[in-house]
């Protein structure tokens, strides 16, 4: 692979609440989220061919290329556009799956806006969501690319910065399912309906949490374990737990007491992803 190649953000992003206030007649969840972007991922590179192929160089094991979220987008771009041109994709993998820190749909939305530049389609932000939005319901926010509050099945994005602060993201190494989580008759479906400007994370929760608790007993662990030093809760759909703190060091310094039964990493908060302050260099350099 060609050094000169483009490495192209695929962030981490954190649920910092969760809450589910209904359930549609198609039964998707009517949600309300607050996505706090992290300055932490993955990373995919592009190599742009005159073949119309697209190749993902780099297979992840246990997973078909077509039923990768990479390959997906790629492909319903490339539908979507007519665009001639081909891709060779390499991905590199730092955060787990079905974690609930949002890896495979950020990979989805760095594959469509890097795409999109690199076969210079020039579609808005607003329409590459469209596409992501039918990869899933957690694209959309990775392709908008700012910290937001969240309603709807979570495509419904209104801008809500945040002030800096760094998070212990922590994996209890284990997978859990998000269609098995909403279709659990326990799951509540019925949390009051906030204002954004109502948010505080003390006075809101993740409605999954306890259901995974109960399903999975190393998350409740992981997260016993993490609330004795910080503010914390379980991330979307889990299985990450995360703790939140005002300064690097007290969070590198519980990382460094971390069980070894866990994994884990420390992050930034930021309110614009990486992926679009990449994008807009790119952009100045090119005029």
């Amino acid at each position: 692979m060609a050094t000169e190649l483009i490495a192209w953000p695929s962030p981490a992003k954190l649920n910092l609440f969760l809450h589910i206030t209904g359930r549609r007649a198609d039964g998707y969840h009517q949600l309300q989220s607050l996505f706090q972007l992290l300055d932490y991922g993955d990373t995919l590179k592009f190599a742009i061919t005159a073949d119309p192929q697209l190749k993902l160089m780099t297979p992840i094991a246990g997973v078909a290329d077509q039923d990768n979220l990479v390959m997906r987008a790629a492909t319903a771009l490339k539908q979507w556009s007519g665009c001639p041109l081909g891709a060779d994709i390499w991905l590199e993998k730092k955060l787990p799956m079905g974690g609930g820190i949002g890896g495979g749909s950020s990979n989805a939305a760095t594959t469509l806006v890097a795409l999109n530049y690199l076969w210079g389609l020039d579609f808005s932000m607003k329409e590459l969501a469209q596409i992501g939005l039918k990869l899933g319901a957690d694209v959309p926010v990775f392709t908008e690319g700012y910290t937001a509050f969240a309603e709807g099945v979570g495509e419904k994005l209104t801008p809500m910065p945040q002030q800096k602060k760094y998070y212990l993201v922590v994996s209890p190494n284990c997978h859990i399912s998000t269609a098995e989580i909403f279709a659990a008759a326990e799951l509540p479906r019925n949390t009051t309906v906030i204002n954004a400007n109502q948010y505080t994370f003390t006075s809101t929760r993740n409605d999954c949490q306890n259901l995974v608790f109960s399903l999975q007993p190393a998350v409740a662990k992981a997260f016993n374990w993490l609330i004795e030093y910080a503010p914390s809760r379980m991330t979307g759909t889990g299985a990450c737990v995360f703790a939140i703190f005002d300064d690097e060091i007290s969070a590198r310094t519980c990382l460094e007491q971390l069980p070894a039964e866990f994994s884990g990493f420390v992050a930034q908060g930021v309110n614009r992803s990486p992926l679009h302050e990449l994008l807009a260099t790119l952009k100045n350099q090119s005029n």
